[in-house]
């Protein structure tokens, strides 16, 4: 099945993957929420899905269909290879990520291979993956650096900011008052060098301590 909000582009699909004899295209859609009820309709094995429509848009409409009993190989295809969508795509649950300037011949066998169960990831986005990858690692190392000149007590409430807790929380969690945990949030961010908690919990979660 094909997914993109132009129809032109269904076309082209359509007529690309039509060259195989062992491939069938079952249906098309234009957004996300059409594309869930199509995949419902049609069961089909592989779905080549965009990720820009409007309405539903495509990471959206992965999730749906990752979380539908009938679960078909989706391979996100778009114009684009940013490395967070490339990130955020297979961790929704994408079968592989390919860029629509991608080949006929080699469209046509990577939908064979998603078909067979494995991953597939055109070049652009395997350079993407990991690029992001490596910004991810760097940004991790230097996060648990900070962390160095933590005491057991600030780890704690910093692990408590990347939960999101507020200080009535945090205080109930650690077993201390609010004024206390007010004085371990201020000293964390002048420790951090972080403008407010927010920014603290999003370092805790680089460091890995709230997954």
């Amino acid at each position: 099945m094909v997914v993109d909000d132009e129809p032109m582009v269904c076309a082209h699909l359509r007529t690309i993957l039509g060259t195989a004899a062992d491939i069938r295209v079952v249906g098309q859609a234009h957004d996300g929420a059409e594309a869930v009820e199509a995949v419902i309709r049609h069961r089909p094995d592989v779905v080549l899905l965009d990720l820009r429509m409007p309405g539903v848009d495509g990471l959206t409409a992965l999730g749906r269909i990752a979380r539908l009993t009938h679960r078909p190989a989706v391979v996100v295809l778009t114009t684009f290879d940013a490395d967070e969508f490339v990130l955020r795509a297979l961790r929704a649950g994408a079968a592989g990520f390919l860029v629509k300037s991608t080949p006929p011949d080699d469209l046509v066998g990577l939908v064979r291979v998603a078909a067979d169960g494995h991953t597939v990831l055109s070049a652009e986005a395997t350079r993407g993956l990991v690029a992001a990858a490596g910004r991810q690692e760097a940004g991790r190392d230097r996060a648990r650096l900070l962390l160095d000149d933590l005491t057991q007590r600030e780890v704690e409430v910093l692990t408590c900011l990347g939960e999101g807790l507020p200080n009535a929380g945090i205080g109930a969690r650690i077993g201390v008052t609010e004024a206390t945990v007010k004085g371990h949030v201020s000293r964390l961010l002048v420790k951090l060098d972080c403008a407010n908690r927010t920014q603290a919990g999003l370092l805790a979660r680089e460091a890995g301590l709230v997954s």
